[in-house]
């Protein structure tokens, strides 16, 4: 037996609404076509704006393509085609000025140095007093080392390093002072 398929309705035929010149209700607005062909038309020209209000390529380029989406994305609300340029030209300013008050916003909340922190120099020089401080350890007895590590490394007592070694509290006293010496004669040697 065929199968009948049901035969669709006739679409009634549109009347275009007289009010706005749009059909059947729906919005008079920038097409997308029109906003493309404006982006290829004007694009360089709204970066040029935005490069005037921003100091970097990457965020005018940025802030262009945004507006160009932005607009996209509401272009119903833009009854009248010819003004498509300008609303871009509206939003292109308006994201710069927001990418520079977050640009302001993140600089205040910077941390600022403290005047008592060391300089770059400093800093390498503390850095090269540590690794020969490191490599002046790494020339200890084994037990010397330990000891030094765990009394002013970890902070512990004597009573604290000898338990967790397991020696007697002379040994660790006999350890420490050995160790600290040897530590300044290799710090003192020339390198």
């Amino acid at each position: 037996m065929p199968v009948i398929a049901p035969v669709p309705a006739a679409r009634p035929a549109r009347i275009p609404n007289q009010r706005d010149g749009a059909e059947d209700g729906v919005a008079a607005g920038t097409t997308v076509d029109h906003l493309t062909e404006t982006y290829r038309a004007h694009y360089r020209s709204l970066l040029g704006l935005a490069a005037l209000l921003l100091d970097d390529t990457a965020s005018c380029e940025d802030v262009v393509q945004e507006a160009f989406i932005r607009v996209h994305s509401a272009r119903k609300r833009v009854r009248d085609p010819e003004k498509t340029l300008a609303y871009l030209r509206q939003t292109v300013v308006n994201l710069s000025r927001s990418a520079l008050r977050r640009r302001i916003l993140g600089l205040k909340l910077l941390s600022k140095p403290m005047p008592d922190m060391a300089s770059a120099e400093e800093g390498a020089y503390d850095q090269l007093e540590r690794d020969s401080l490191i490599k002046a350890m790494k020339g200890l007895q084994r037990r010397q080392r330990e000891v030094l590590v765990l009394r002013y490394f970890a902070d512990m007592t004597e009573a604290q390093v000898a338990e967790t070694l397991g020696i007697s509290l002379g040994s660790v006293k006999a350890y420490g002072s050995r160790g600290i010496a040897a530590l300044r004669l290799a710090m003192e040697a020339p390198v």
